[in-house]
């Protein structure tokens, strides 16, 4: 079981705003700049120690480097240059990437209790919440750690955060605050082992996360509700089901603001607790890493905490998430396999290793029919569902695209621009009729083809066709523009943004969903 203080976590160490360098609490300084000698006046003791310390070391701005400060309490001042940020290949990840750097070299450097300088620039309005999140991101400590070694709970007692006003930097504390409580979430799912985040137990997790909070939790876990409500899903559960502790759950949540809704979200994550590909099984030792198949639930789940941390106003979520482990055994489901949709369409597996589209396609339906009584319903679906979308765009990004009804919306266009603006980017792919052409029932005992037998990475338009998989699938594709109730659907691969393995999961994209729809209604 988890207790309570782990799940209850709200980010890594409590966040405190200040206007002022004086004070003793600091026992050390970030300083987060492209230009140090452009800082404010309220800043000079730090442009002096920078500009004082660079006499004697050119290299200064190629990596975070600690700086005495005899004349504040904080004695040391640590200097994380972004390097330019005003050429085209710049953004506002230069901040980010500067502050993890920073804030690294504060904690080797034996800081508790650091302070985030990180003033605004001219080119980049979100750049101070830029800097926050990547020292934030710095300063997490994995679950498995915070329960098992209590020694390493925290790695700071606190951190604060310079603004240029109290009020300014309380609500940027507050803010920060709560978007990373959601990525704590979704790292804490995500980043797990496959045994520490199994089924049932990130049940667990988010029930007590949730508990006594706006966010409503149901959870679907009998094997015949799944056969007659989640037919794809069940073919995947089928061989994990004979061991409990590996049993798949279908999570439901549920959050409603104040005021009428003006806008509802629907959101499905794949939860692949872990894949060994099934009976098309990961060979050659391309198994390793996949129990962080699960980040599309846990990005669902972590947006779900946002919502609860800061609790906008006039808007509507749905949220499943498909937590099944992909197995392998007697009772794996197999290619060849012929199973009925909850919409009906009769699928033809292809590979069991695209389990992921099979498990949230059931999922998506039923928002389908739900969204059909919402207001102004907006359907997503969110997965690290291939590697060709870490081949087509590299390992630091998100794609997403748009079905028609989304893309009159411009969602993905949207998506994009206030991604690019605080630092959690997207690129945009689009759904084709070759997509559909691909998955097309090739004989008459079927409709849709799941797969082909190849790696979606050796595979042409290999992340965009299961898009349009799960559209067919799960009769989407009958709600487009030329239908009397279009439903904007936009489907997610973060396969390559939500991070390293080995290394920490980003938490990508709440930081963007929360700024595109939760921000605007505070």
């Amino acid at each position: 079981p988890v207790s309570s203080n782990m799940a209850a976590t709200s980010a890594p160490c409590p966040v405190v705003s200040t206007t002022e360098l004086t004070s003793n609490q600091w026992d050390g300084i970030v300083l987060v700049t492209d230009d140090p000698s452009k800082l404010a006046s309220s800043l000079s003791v730090l442009k002096e120690a920078v500009q004082t310390y660079k006499q004697v070391d050119s290299g200064a701005d190629s990596e975070a480097i600690v700086i005495p400060l005899p004349g504040l309490p904080a004695k040391r001042l640590i200097y994380a240059c972004t390097g330019p940020v005003t050429r085209d290949i710049d953004d506002v990840r230069r901040f980010t990437d500067a502050a993890v750097k920073g804030m690294q070299r504060a904690l080797k450097a034996g800081c508790k209790s650091p302070l985030l300088v990180c003033p605004a620039h001219a080119g980049y309005t979100h750049s101070p919440t830029a800097g926050l999140l990547g020292a934030l991101h710095a300063l997490y400590v994995p679950f498995e750690i915070r329960q098992d070694v209590p020694a390493r709970t925290v790695k700071a007692g606190q951190l604060g955060v310079w603004a240029e006003s109290e009020e300014s930097g309380n609500k940027l504390a507050r803010l920060i605050s709560g978007l990373e409580s959601g990525r704590i979430v979704a790292r804490d799912i995500g980043g797990s082992d496959p045994e520490r985040m199994a089924a049932p137990r990130v049940v667990e997790y988010l029930q007590e996360k949730f508990s006594g909070t706006p966010i409503q939790m149901k959870v679907t876990s009998d094997p015949e509700e799944f056969e007659r409500s989640y037919p794809l899903l069940a073919a995947v559960n089928r061989c994990a089901r004979a061991v409990s502790r590996h049993h798949g759950r279908v999570i439901h949540l549920e959050y409603t603001g104040e005021g009428e809704v003006e806008k509802t979200l629907l959101l499905v994550g794949k939860g692949i607790t872990y894949d060994t590909g099934g009976a098309d099984i990961k060979a050659g030792g391309v198994m390793a890493g996949m129990h962080r198949d699960k980040c599309g639930a846990a990005t669902v789940a972590g947006f779900f905490q946002v919502l609860n941390a800061l609790r906008p106003k006039k808007l509507r979520v749905l949220g499943l998430l498909a937590m099944v482990r992909n197995s392998v055994g007697a009772d794996s489901y197999v290619a060849d396999e012929l199973i009925t949709s909850r919409a009906g369409v009769r699928v033809r597996v292809g590979n069991t290793d695209a389990e992921g589209r099979m498990v949230m396609t059931d999922l998506l339906c039923e928002m389908k029919e739900r969204a059909l009584e919402e207001t102004n319903p907006e359907l997503f679906t969110i997965a690290t569902l291939t590697g060709h979308a870490i081949r087509a765009m590299g390992p630091s990004y998100s794609i997403i695209m748009d079905n028609g009804p989304a893309r009159k919306l411009q969602t993905a266009q949207q998506m994009q621009q206030i991604g690019h603006e605080y630092a959690d980017p997207f690129e945009i792919s689009t759904i084709r009729r070759e997509d559909f052409d691909f998955v097309r029932g090739k004989s008459e005992y079927e409709d849709i083809l799941q797969c082909n037998n190849q790696p979606s990475s050796a595979t042409p338009r290999g992340h965009q066709f299961p898009a349009a998989f799960m559209m067919c699938s799960a009769g989407l594709d009958k709600y487009g523009c030329d239908s009397d109730h279009p439903l904007p659907y936009s489907h997610m691969d973060i396969a390559g943004s939500s991070g390293p393995f080995p290394g920490i999961p980003t938490g990508a994209p709440i930081v963007a969903m929360a700024a595109k729809y939760v921000l605007n209604r505070l």
